[in-house]
């Protein structure tokens, strides 16, 4: 004889919650509530909507710590809030990154160019690419670049130029020291704009400050998971920026915080 459930289609055992409570499946992820809750708030047995992508919003809020805040501009130039998530990759050839806003509207990206054959070869086989020169290209929305930037050839501290597309001069990021925390200036029309200030020896976070040391937007990783660490390259960082920065110094930092992983962290230790 055939029983019939009267749990409605899509339900099931919470996976992660306690014993008797239920969620609702739509393929992809789980409901927020669960079916005790939306009964409860006089709604159908059906999920709320999912936000555009819930995976960044907790990366943003729980992983780095970062309240919500209004909408912004829309673009990589004036969003508080950018998602910068390395594209997860066994093996590692090239660096791409997806950029967002705190809701999971993509904004642009990031992919190093100008690297042939050998290259590859030369970074499949051995670390050495670490120390050899970098291109990459910040793309808008529309995969357009707005802004390029080059890191020479280093043995032990980073230089990275930042230019616009037409090649006329942003800035320039330049390691200051080997040892304990890395800091970096931040330096425009020969002079200091500002500074980026790493929180650890491991250089995971990065404080940014400005000519007068007051911090005016922040770089944190997230952790992307046991699994992806141990078995991909995929890095990821949240930057907050706390108020509407002038030029260049608001290029500077965007620079920064897109190309933290390979500009100024290429090596185990992140010391560029």
């Amino acid at each position: 004889m055939t029983t019939h459930s009267n749990t409605p289609s899509g339900w099931y055992p919470d996976p992660h919650g306690a014993s008797g409570t239920m969620r609702y499946w739509d393929g992809a992820q789980w409901s927020e509530q669960t079916r005790a809750e939306a009964a409860g708030e006089g709604a159908p047995q059906v999920p709320r909507q999912p936000g555009p992508d819930q995976r960044v919003q907790r990366q943003v809020q729980q992983q780095a710590g970062v309240a919500p805040s209004g909408p912004g501009g829309g673009t990589l130039f004036s969003e508080p809030v950018l998602v910068v998530n390395q594209k997860a990759k066994l093996i590692e050839l090239t660096n791409e990154y997806k950029v967002m806003d705190q809701q999971g509207n993509q904004l642009g990206s990031v992919v190093q160019v100008g690297q042939g054959a050998l290259r590859k070869i030369v970074r499949f086989l051995s670390d050495l690419d670490q120390y050899l020169s970098h291109r990459l290209e910040i793309r808008d929305a529309q995969g357009q670049p707005v802004l390029l930037l080059t890191r020479p050839a280093k043995i032990f501290k980073s230089r990275v130029i930042v230019t616009r597309p037409d090649g006329q001069p942003v800035g320039e990021i330049v390691q200051q020291n080997v040892f304990g925390k890395i800091n970096f200036a931040i330096n425009a029309d020969g002079r200091q704009v500002g500074a980026i200030k790493a929180e650890n020896w491991r250089a995971w976070n990065f404080a940014i400050v400005d000519h007068a040391d007051n911090e005016v937007a922040r770089i944190t990783k997230t952790w992307e998971g046991l699994a992806k660490t141990m078995f991909t390259t995929a890095d990821n960082y949240v930057l907050q920026i706390h108020y509407q920065l002038p030029e260049p110094l608001l290029s500077l930092v965007v620079a920064t915080a897109l190309t933290v992983d390979t500009a100024l962290k290429q090596d185990a230790r992140g010391l560029g």
